[in-house]
């Protein structure tokens, strides 16, 4: 079981206990918030986003971040204070710090994320090891 089925588990059961719920990928959730910029709607998306009784950012640090991008997040994360955020990651939190433009901005939405959370771990392999191509550099091919 991988960790954006275990989320939306996660979700669906909120929702039967009557939870407002909203998934997104984090990536998908930027893109929202970038065109907000752009056609002058970003306070509107930005009280969409926050509304939900729980919010899930799937795939969350992917990639750096632009400082628009961690403006945003850093907005959204304040403004949920205190309403439920569920983000899956394929990277530690320490290795978050990184892909923020600036030390300040990573200091200031990752405190506010890491000190309030719960954090579960999920090891093992990939549950699609059969279905992707096999590396040819992997020892026994």
């Amino acid at each position: 079981m991988g960790k954006t089925h275990v989320a939306q588990a996660l979700g669906h059961l909120a929702i039967r206990l009557g939870a407002n719920v909203r998934f997104a990928k984090t990536s998908r959730v930027l893109a929202e918030l970038a065109g907000g910029h752009a056609d002058r709607t970003w306070d509107k998306r930005m009280r969409e986003l926050i509304r939900p009784d729980v919010l899930i950012l799937d795939d969350f640090a992917m990639r750096q971040l632009s400082a628009a991008q961690a403006d945003d997040l850093y907005e959204l994360v304040s403004e949920r204070q205190g309403r439920s955020l569920l983000i899956t990651s394929n990277r530690a939190p320490s290795d978050w710090y990184p892909l923020f433009p600036s030390p300040v901005a990573a200091e200031s939405l990752l405190d506010r994320l890491i000190n309030t959370s719960r954090q579960v771990i999920m090891n093992g392999p990939s549950c699609r090891p059969n279905k992707r191509p096999k590396n040819p550099s992997e020892k026994g091919s």
